[in-house]
């Protein structure tokens, strides 16, 4: 039913309402009236391609005749006098070797070709026939439909007049070969004005048999659209429901259903009501019911997302799913990952179209057209029109930085470049200026440089030679900041995730080593960037060393005398912390593992971590004897204070919903994790 109603170009609309999941009966009902409208619709598609074909081939018929006639009827006009003819006294009037021929019929062979192989098949005729033919050939008055393709071409008519019985032969597989649509061709002239008289009425007949076709098909797509959309629903909510049920297991006494699955605990209200409503309307006399129960199973991951955040989480989540009860680093990627974008994407023009293309996206978001278009591009660029919007927004802030508009330069402010008092302080004369194509500007001038500007760049700069390479060493610089801030601010999350969940080795094993790490190195870049920001002014311009070299230079523990130190103590405080960033690689390692390797060898050997995990076994048998000798027909399992999830996925899934903000599970210092225990 959807591929007929693609075909026809209708689109299918949203459910009205929400219908309930039918019964049994009522699921046969529907397959029966979806079944009767399938086979309606397949013998009416079938009756207008077959009547669609019929019309087709009669008017291609019709235009063979028309267009043979120019070829086959060409009688010399009355009262035209002979062409004159020089005739020696010894030649006879008609060549001897044509008496035997002139008793011979001439044929015709009439039909339709599709353009591209009119060349070869004028070809492949002329050699096969040896030249003994007459081949003509005109373009269709009108386009007509290909059969194999559905694509509208004009088509070429041909006739070919020839002598002799296999010569016809060979015309007609050659025809058949190049799919050529061969139709009989009358030799007199007063059969072909009967035939296409003839074609006519025909023609006319079947054009008002169609249109009755196509206002019957029209009726029955009618019907589909308005009962497909809750058929769909229907049929997706039985699946949903079967789906359930074949997940769920028997009791001893085969009488009800037990299912054990992950809920959120706010959600535990809602699933017994479901269940005590579901139970009223069947007219059971057993109430289904929730008991919940202790596992030691680690739960999976619900993370509850709206239409806003859902695009964030999906990137999130292709890095990896957040265990359960971890840091959900998404709420801080809504940020982060627009901004990071837009340092690289920096223009005001560029940023505006981003945002005003998702601007439109989200204005017309609940649009029908809009959500149920298949095409999988536009889906990516629908589904993350909020990342969009903001990545265009942001973009558009930093391009007011950049003073980029299309990677043009906008004046917003006076540029607080005086050229005017570096030409009176240089005394620059016209001869000099008709020299020297570019001039400089001093800002140790005083008066030349009157302070920074307003907001963003100085319009000036696009003007200067050096542009390039002050705006380039400019976008680095806060890209190295911005980065390492970023990556420090993700490193300190995690110091969330050791507190709560009580591993204190890893704080040591792990984190102490990674901000050790990253503060030596990439922290001593930021401290270098800002030191010579602060220190070095336009005045020693000329001797600022450079902070590449210093930091090429720190890893190969060289010094070079052309390039002045920063500060006093550099070489010895720059080689202590690649020591300390080389000595935290092999920590950050070998650390955790060698770190679970003892303390499981400690657990064989015998000791407190033994009876840790005696006492789990013991609380899994509980989990065991209280499965086998229940007899409900639900229960639930859950761990810990925060939200468990569905059973149908695995520990570390992400399950998005669609009504609630992004969470991240509840993450205070003093939060109890227990291993077992009752929701």
């Amino acid at each position: 039913l959807q591929q007929e109603l693609r075909d026809a170009g209708r689109v299918l609309g949203p459910c009205p309402e929400s219908p309930r999941a039918p019964l049994a009966r009522e699921a046969l009902r529907v397959q029966e009236q979806s079944e009767q409208l399938a086979q309606e619709l397949r013998e009416v598609s079938r009756n207008r391609a077959s009547l669609r074909g019929r019309l087709r081939e009669l008017r291609q018929y019709l235009h063979v005749l028309r267009e043979g006639q120019r070829f086959t009827s060409l009688p010399a006009p009355l009262g035209s006098p002979p062409r004159p003819r020089a005739l020696s006294e010894r030649e006879p009037i008609l060549d001897p070797s044509l008496h035997q021929h002139l008793d011979r019929k001439i044929n015709f062979v009439a039909g339709v070709i599709h353009p591209w192989r009119v060349s070869a098949f004028e070809r492949l005729l002329w050699r096969a026939c040896r030249g003994y033919l007459v081949a003509s050939f005109v373009e269709m008055p009108e386009p007509m439909e290909d059969p194999a393709t559905g694509e509208s071409i004009t088509w070429v008519i041909f006739l070919i007049s020839y002598w002799g019985e296999q010569i016809g032969q060979k015309i007609r597989k050659i025809s058949d070969c190049f799919h050529c649509q061969v139709y009989p061709y009358p030799e007199s002239e007063a059969s072909r004005v009967d035939t296409m008289s003839g074609l006519h009425s025909q023609i006319q007949d079947l054009s008002v048999v169609l249109e009755e076709t196509e206002q019957y098909l029209a009726q029955v797509l009618d019907k589909v659209v308005l009962a497909l959309p809750t058929w769909r629903v229907q049929v997706q909510k039985m699946k949903a429901i079967y789906l359930v049920l074949n997940q769920c297991s028997f009791d001893v006494t085969e009488k009800c259903l037990i299912a054990e699955v992950w809920c959120p605990v706010r959600d535990l209200t809602q699933v017994q009501d479901a269940l005590r409503q579901g139970s009223y309307k069947s007219g059971s006399s057993v109430e289904c019911f929730v008991q919940c129960i202790p596992t030691s199973e680690s739960p999976p991951t619900l993370i509850r997302t709206n239409k806003f955040t859902a695009g964030f989480q999906s990137i999130v989540d292709a890095y990896g799913v957040a265990s359960y009860q971890e840091v959900n680093p998404a709420p801080y990627a809504i940020i982060t990952f627009p901004f990071i974008f837009a340092i690289m994407f920096g223009d005001v023009g560029h940023g505006l179209l981003m945002f005003l293309f998702a601007l439109w996206m989200v204005l017309y978001e609940n649009s029908p057209s809009l959500r149920q278009a298949s095409n999988e591009i536009w889906l990516t660029f629908f589904e993350g029109r909020y990342l969009i919007l903001l990545m265009g927004a942001f973009s558009i802030y930093t391009g007011f930085i950049y003073n980029e508009c299309f990677s043009k330069a906008t004046v917003i402010f006076p540029s607080a470049w005086s050229v005017a008092t570096m030409a009176n302080h240089s005394s620059w004369s016209s001869d000099y200026l008709a020299t020297h194509p570019s001039l400089t500007l001093d800002p140790n001038v005083t008066g030349v440089f009157q302070g920074p500007y307003p907001f963003g760049i100085d319009p000036i700069w696009s003007l200067a030679t050096n542009h390039l390479n002050f705006l380039n060493s400019f976008k680095m610089k806060m890209s190295v900041v911005l980065g390492i801030v970023h990556m420090g601010f993700g490193i300190m999350l995690g110091i969330f995730n050791h507190v709560h969940f009580r591993q204190r080795h890893r704080l040591v094993l792990e984190f102490l080593p990674e901000m050790v790490f990253l503060l030596a190195l990439f922290g001593y870049l930021v401290f270098l960037i800002f030191y010579k920001w602060i220190k070095f002014s336009a005045a020693d311009s000329m001797v600022a060393p450079s902070i590449l070299i210093h930091f090429i230079d720190m890893f190969l523990f060289t010094s070079n005398a052309g390039n002045l130190p920063l500060y006093r103590g550099q070489v010895p405080v720059q080689t202590a912390l690649v020591v300390l960033a080389l000595a935290s690689v092999p920590v950050l390692l070998l650390g955790t593992p060698l770190y679970l390797c003892c303390r499981r060898r400690a657990q064989r050997m015998g000791g407190p971590a033994v009876r840790l995990a005696s006492r789990r076994g013991g609380s899994a048998g509980g989990v065991q004897q209280g499965l086998t000798a229940s007899t409900v027909p639900m229960q639930l399992a859950a761990v810990g204070e925060q939200e468990p999830l569905l059973e149908g996925q695995e520990a570390g899934n992400s399950v998005n919903a669609t009504k609630e903000d992004v969470e991240s599970g509840g993450h205070s210092p003093d939060a109890e994790v227990r291993d077992t225990g009752p929701v």
